[in-house]
């Protein structure tokens, strides 16, 4: 992480990671799942979903040490599955995976433009999983957060260059990037059936769209979730019809949200609502 980087994208990139650990357990089905970022090559697990222990909390992991080393060091996702006898591995961190009972563990790096920068880790208790592991879905959720943390990038670098220290300078193919993140990280909210990780990723979400939009009249317009999500995939070119797939709603629906929002924002036409939403901090 560059010595550049402010708390606020820190906080950003701390909760996109809770999510995703969260979300790599599900998507694996592993029953145990944790992660960190990695800097310098060390890793340091902060993320943990599922542990039974305090066992694997300071974890840190040096490159080419241990399971996730190698994942870390040979740019690809590592699988042992009886952990504890692994002859291709260094046992650094035999007491701390011990420890949470883990007999089979996955490593799985998550590398933006050529650079590991986060490393999520897979386990299970039971040599033999109950169910097997999805590796496939365990890549996806990877190369996901490897897309956030590639906008963070571009966040920061955008927010240094700006003249003016409330105001992000971002335009062209960066600011579509961003827009179209936060389009996902809202579908991807809609999708998740725990309310307390809904939550966080919705305010991760909203937290992107205000940057470079600080506008002081934002809270004089209150859209419901939904309305956002509605407006954040319209802003995108997105028909209703695509909407309503991406959101799991029926087209009547999303013509409903897109209805209200234009209400609340004193428009006429679905563009208009867009570029007000914008205007006032709610979209990117």
């Amino acid at each position: 992480m560059g010595a550049t980087m402010t708390h606020l994208s820190h906080t950003l990139l701390r909760e996109t990671l809770d999510a995703a650990v969260q979300e790599f357990a599900r998507e694996t089905r592993f029953p145990v799942a944790f992660g960190g970022f990695n800097a310098d090559g060390t890793t340091r697990v902060t993320a943990f979903a599922g542990v039974r222990t305090r066992s694997l909390t300071g974890l840190t992991v040096r490159a080419d040490r241990g399971l996730g080393g190698k994942a870390m060091t040979e740019h690809r996702a590592r699988l042992a599955q009886d952990y504890a006898r692994s002859a291709l591995i260094t046992h650094d961190y035999d007491e701390q995976i011990g420890g949470e009972g883990i007999v089979t563990l996955l490593a799985m790096p998550v590398i933006v433009d050529g650079d590991v920068r986060a490393v999520l880790y897979g386990g299970s208790r039971d040599r033999h999983c109950a169910e097997v592991p999805r590796l496939g879905a365990g890549a996806s959720v990877a190369r996901a957060l490897a897309r956030e943390i590639g906008v963070q990038d571009q966040v920061s670098a955008a927010r240094s260059r700006a003249v003016r220290t409330d105001v992000l300078d971002i335009e062209g193919e960066p600011l579509e990037q961003l827009r179209g993140e936060h389009a996902e990280l809202r579908s991807i909210a809609a999708a998740v059936a725990d309310p307390d990780v809904r939550e966080r990723i919705i305010a991760l979400a909203d937290r992107l769209a205000r940057l470079g939009s600080p506008d002081p009249t934002a809270e004089a317009v209150h859209l419901s979730p939904r309305e956002v999500d509605v407006l954040a995939h319209t802003a995108l070119g997105a028909t209703n019809a695509d909407i309503g797939r991406a959101l799991q709603l029926a087209e009547s629906t999303v013509k409903s949200y897109l209805r209200t929002a234009m209400s609340k924002l004193d428009v006429n036409t679905r563009h208009a609502a867009v570029a007000a939403a914008r205007r006032l901090g709610i979209l990117p």
